[in-house]
């Protein structure tokens, strides 16, 4: 055993680590790993409220035309895996990087407010037969 380091400070660590992960995957033409740190961070705030629900999300971040440019031709594709439960996912085009990830963050937050609303109300949930089925 290290000094002054026991076997349950290592647990405590595992244990406070957030319960959702973020990755971003950006192709080279949108700048590559150099926004992810901002996407990432972005992508924590908006959906900071579903963290418990969450086990993952990804975003994928491309440039559709490549090096022609044009308007709304960046594009974020977010899917979210929420604890036993099929993923969900939603896509965002803007003119730039942010507004596409932002963009793509926000509907996702609709989409679970949806949801896990649905899960927690009598009307519009879903049956018992769905749950038991799992």
């Amino acid at each position: 055993m290290v000094e002054g380091v026991s076997k349950f400070s290592a647990i405590t660590e595992r244990l406070e680590m957030p319960a959702m992960q973020i990755q971003v995957f950006a192709d080279r033409n949108v700048g590559g790993g150099a926004i992810a740190q901002d996407a990432t961070d972005t992508i924590a705030a908006v959906l900071d409220r579903f963290a418990d629900h969450l086990t993952r999300v990804e975003a994928h971040i491309t440039d559709v035309n490549g090096h022609k440019g044009g308007s709304e031709d960046k594009k974020c594709t977010l899917e979210a895996r929420p604890k036993g439960q099929p993923p969900v996912a939603t896509t965002h085009r803007a003119a730039t990087v942010e507004d596409a990830y932002t963009g793509a963050a926000d509907s996702m937050a609709h989409l679970l407010d949806s949801k896990f609303g649905r899960l927690h109300h009598a009307k519009g949930g879903e049956s018992i037969r769905h749950l038991v089925a799992d």
